[in-house]
């Protein structure tokens, strides 16, 4: 939760870590797993590791992953990910690695939506992105 997290910020006067943020998904996904139906994904940017992905399964184990991805569409694109992810890309480069890739999904499986709403997370900040379903970048446009 966001406020634990604020909490956290103040106790120790500074803002809290990429893995602490995870650690804290992973207890709540741990003590309510009999409740949960889904998977989470944590990622950021903190001064001590830089960008990082978090995967958190169902059962409350946490994984630090290169990439990480879940959802109904994503056994769609296990093949594209493995193929196409390379270590040290740039923004610009990681941005069309995930909007290619979710549009792929979305063009597979009927429950994924129809725009991509992308956070790209650096030092800076938080930059939102939209792709609407129009423009969506799809593997035949390569």
């Amino acid at each position: 939760r966001k406020e634990a997290l604020d909490m956290h910020s103040v106790e120790v006067d500074s803002p809290p870590h990429v893995k602490t943020a995870a650690n804290l998904f992973k207890m709540i996904t741990y003590n309510n797993k009999d409740r949960l139906l889904a998977s989470i994904i944590c990622a950021g940017w903190d001064e001590k590791k830089g960008g990082q992905v978090y995967s958190i399964p169902l059962g409350g184990s946490i994984v630090r992953q290169p990439f990480a991805i879940g959802g109904s569409g994503s056994t769609y694109i296990f093949g594209h990910c493995d193929a196409s992810y390379k270590e040290g890309m740039d923004q610009k480069e990681c941005e069309a690695f995930v909007s290619k890739a979710i549009s792929h999904a979305m063009s597979r499986d009927g429950s994924s939506g129809g725009v991509i709403r992308m956070a790209i997370i650096t030092k800076d900040g938080v930059e939102r992105k939209y792709i609407p379903g129009d423009k969506l970048p799809f593997m035949k446009d390569d």
